[in-house]
């Protein structure tokens, strides 16, 4: 199973990824802010990262800045809470923003639990060894 790190300031969302993941065979790393985050990441070796968009310190854009510099091909699914509304005079699309930043898939909360774990089965079959799945269209 995969070693998955999750930085999130938000306790409950924290403890509600971290049940999901173990529960599914995973290990899980969790950390509350990007900077804690960006530590904790330098320090182990991981598989997956979930990624908050919107923390107090380092948000979740530049910690993914750093990451992608210290590990280009890891996968990253980038998650949050801000509602995404048709609005015109509504924020921006951080998650979409998000994915053409690098990220590999986006969440908004709250979310499924269902719809999780099928990102993070996607991503992980993603990175895997070039030929263990020849139809992801990734290498």
């Amino acid at each position: 199973m995969a070693n998955i790190l999750i930085v999130d300031d938000d306790p409950a969302v924290q403890i509600t990824i971290r049940l999901l993941l173990e529960r599914a065979g995973h290990y899980v790393t969790v950390a509350g802010d990007g900077r804690k985050g960006l530590a904790q990441f330098e320090a182990g070796r991981f598989d997956l990262l979930f990624l908050d968009i919107f923390m107090p310190g380092m948000d979740g854009l530049e910690t993914m800045r750093h990451i992608r510099a210290l590990a280009p091909a890891i996968p990253i699914i980038v998650i949050s809470g801000r509602s995404i509304t048709p609005d015109a005079y509504a924020e921006p699309d951080f998650l979409k923003m998000a994915t053409k930043l690098g990220a590999v898939a986006s969440l908004q909360k709250p979310f499924r639990s269902s719809a999780l774990l099928a990102a993070v089965e996607g991503c992980l079959k993603a990175g895997e060894p070039e030929g263990s799945d020849v139809n992801s269209g990734r290498r």
